[in-house]
């Protein structure tokens, strides 16, 4: 029988960050398990590393400042919700919607970000450092000053994305689409170029670019 604790009761019974977070059984008023609907929810802060939210949706939620670190995120919905300073290191996040999402400053060191949708998202000084992005969606995205040293770019869409001061220093952009794409002044010394489209993009003090 699964038993169900809150964050609160673990506390207080003094289990580790990473045992409580996985019998987290609600948070906030959500059921945290796999496909569940957690819309409009306060998860700011909430310690949810290595759980498994595969298929779930936290559309327009706020989970600022949550540790997702090593979480199973995949094709879950966090379109348009607040994710600023949360740290998704090492977690799935394959074919997950962030549409919209807001991850300023947000951690996302060797994240599996496969076919993810990041249309519109703010990723503005967010580190994504060795994440895995082929075939992602970066259309419009904001990436001021994010860094993306040595992630993987293959045939990511970055159509307009802002990326002014980034860094991309030895990322894998092979067949990445750039048209429009914002590089003032950012380092992409010792990126994969190869096939790469830098239509109309803007390059002015760019390191690296072609």
């Amino acid at each position: 029988m699964r038993i169900l604790i809150c964050i609160i009761a673990a506390t207080l019974l003094g289990l580790p960050p990473a045992t409580h977070a996985q019998r987290a059984g609600s948070v906030g008023g959500c059921d945290i398990r796999r496909g569940t609907l957690c819309t409009n929810a306060n998860l700011n802060g909430a310690q949810l590393a290595g759980v498994n939210l595969a298929n779930s949706q936290f559309t327009r939620s706020d989970l600022s400042g949550a540790n997702l670190s090593g979480a199973t995120l995949n094709e879950a919905n966090f379109s348009s919700t607040e994710l600023t300073g949360a740290d998704f290191s090492g977690a799935s996040m394959v074919r997950i919607n962030l549409r919209s999402a807001r991850l300023g400053n947000a951690k996302l060191v060797d994240a599996d970000l496969r076919n993810a949708v990041l249309q519109n998202a703010d990723l503005h000084a967010a580190d994504l450092g060795g994440a895995r992005l082929a075939n992602a969606d970066l259309t419009n995205a904001r990436l001021e000053g994010a860094r993306l040293d040595k992630a993987d770019l293959q045939r990511a869409n970055l159509r307009a994305a802002k990326l002014r001061g980034a860094s991309l220093a030895g990322a894998n952009l092979q067949g990445a689409i750039l048209t429009r794409a914002v590089l003032i002044d950012a380092d992409l010394s010792g990126a994969n170029l190869d096939q790469a489209i830098f239509l109309n993009a803007q390059t002015q003090g760019c390191t690296g670019c072609p």
